[in-house]
């Protein structure tokens, strides 16, 4: 191999090995298949960075005080933490999920209760507010079906925040229409 074509090859070092992580990363899972569809599934920009973020709260879940009232048209929720850098992570998670259902952009969407929720985005009003150690969240729908998904999905939320890593792949059926 002559000096130019070792020069071109070690030029196009960085390019082959971001192909081949981005290859093997879609053959476990993380781009296209049983995480939920890749990026033109609607997932969106961000996406790792929102996986990311729950993951580290799966781990932080003992450090989180979440307390949920269900509503006639939904529910409210506040989750919190004494631990500022998971009450940041919450915070961080509350207001990427309220874009995320804003413009489609599916989380879990190999569970059915998620895939439901976000197929019903327009349905579901969903307002933020900081609170000093997490989020206040209140999530209503004047469709009684929707209710009982964003109602499902709070329960869902609460398992997760009780049970950590453990419950992370877990499904969540949808519930019944009346």
């Amino acid at each position: 191999m002559n000096s130019h074509m070792k020069r071109l090859t070690l030029a196009m070092a960085p390019a082959i090995v971001a192909a081949m992580l981005c290859v093997n990363l879609q053959a476990q899972g993380q781009g296209k298949g049983r995480m939920g569809g890749g990026m033109g599934m609607g997932q969106g920009a961000g996406h790792m960075d929102d996986m990311n973020t729950i993951h580290a709260m799966f781990d932080e879940h003992q450090k989180i005080a979440r307390t949920v009232k269900k509503i006639e048209n939904g529910v409210e929720t506040t989750t919190e933490s004494d631990d500022p850098k998971v009450r940041a992570m919450i915070v961080e998670h509350a207001w990427a999920m309220q874009k995320r259902l804003e413009k489609k952009q599916p989380i879990r969407a190999w569970d059915p209760l998620f895939e439901e929720l976000f197929k019903n985005s327009e349905k579901i009003r969903m307002e933020v507010a900081n609170t000093p150690k997490g989020v206040k969240v209140v999530e209503t729908s004047t469709d009684p079906y929707v209710v009982k998904l964003i109602q499902s999905h709070a329960m869902g939320v609460s398992e997760f925040v009780k049970e950590g890593r453990p419950s992370m792949h877990k499904r969540h059926e949808l519930p019944e229409k009346d």
